[in-house]
């Protein structure tokens, strides 16, 4: 078994993929750099934090990017988001048989705010194109930085999301929440918090994942090739089903929760899930078999 999570993006990318089937544009000889970062006088990176490129992946063709996390937290930016959004937008046109995102990013990248802001705009945009195009796009979550901010909301743009144990998926991250409410509202310290919150067994649970894996690479590949060829067009019955989904999980807590209650078992009880003040303790073949993909 290989971490997931510890791999860097181009380990992942030679892990998950066929071998030596991955052909990179824009690589780092490119020297693609973002100007905002030289500007600040801030270190850039050559590949500006993302690696995008065409592959085979159980002898099909994939255009896959994957986000470095340990550049910026994997924040995107002007070039970085560029290069995704150039990505799609050749899989309009060349139709792989998917579109594969490696996430490992906390959002924006604040050195370039507005750039990044319209960036991740541009990419989501794209996403849904590629979609609307018949080609399904996948998102693996389950690196350190998880999958924040922009990414976040782009991975709930895309056909499927597969996420690890230990990956996290939210618009706003922990530290974020905190430092704009007070760590009486979310205390970015509790690790067994944030992962309740936002990690891949309450993402599981609560309908926000179509894969719940081991942290391994071979397991993160083996879900990736299950879903090539399953589309899920986006269409207006589709669009107020997953409505209905959101505002009947709003209503789950119009109840108080009991003092000393934890919000995310309280929801998973009321969402039907048996034991819930045990998930905590399951491992990952024991918290799938609590829900019906």
């Amino acid at each position: 078994m290989i971490s997931y999570a510890e791999c860097s993006a181009r380990e992942r990318l030679a892990r998950l993929l066929d071998a030596g089937s991955f052909h990179e544009w824009l690589a780092p000889a490119e020297r693609v750099t973002s100007p905002h970062l030289a500007q600040l006088g801030v270190p850039c990176a050559f590949d500006d934090g993302v690696a995008i490129g065409r592959a085979q992946l159980n002898g099909c063709t994939v255009f896959v990017a994957a986000q470095e996390g340990a550049f910026m937290g994997g924040g995107v930016g002007e070039v970085h988001g560029a290069k995704l959004v150039g990505l799609l937008q050749r899989a309009i046109k060349e139709r792989p048989d998917a579109v594969l995102l490696l996430a490992d990013s906390g959002g924006v990248r604040l050195h370039e705010a507005n750039a990044g802001l319209i960036a991740v705009s541009e990419v989501m945009r794209a996403v849904l194109d590629v979609r609307a195009s018949g080609v399904p796009v996948i998102v693996l979550i389950g690196s350190a930085n998880g999958c924040f901010g922009g990414m976040g909301i782009v991975a709930r743009c895309c056909d499927h999301v597969v996420m690890s144990d230990i990956g996290r998926l939210a618009m706003s991250g922990p530290e974020v929440i905190e430092a704009s409410h007070g760590v009486d509202e979310f205390d970015a310290r509790d690790r067994a918090l944030v992962w309740r919150t936002t990690g891949g067994k309450h993402r599981w649970l609560s309908g926000d994942c179509d894969a719940l894996v081991e942290d391994d690479v071979e397991a993160f590949r083996e879900a990736a090739i299950a879903l090539i060829g399953m589309r899920r067009p986006v269409t207006l019955d589709a669009l107020q089903a997953e409505h209905a989904l959101l505002v009947n999980r709003l209503h789950l807590l119009d109840e108080a929760v009991p003092e000393g209650a934890d919000d995310a078992i309280t929801l998973w009880g009321r969402l039907g899930v048996a034991q819930a003040a045990r998930v905590n303790d399951m491992d990952v073949q024991a918290v799938r078999a609590l829900r019906t993909p």
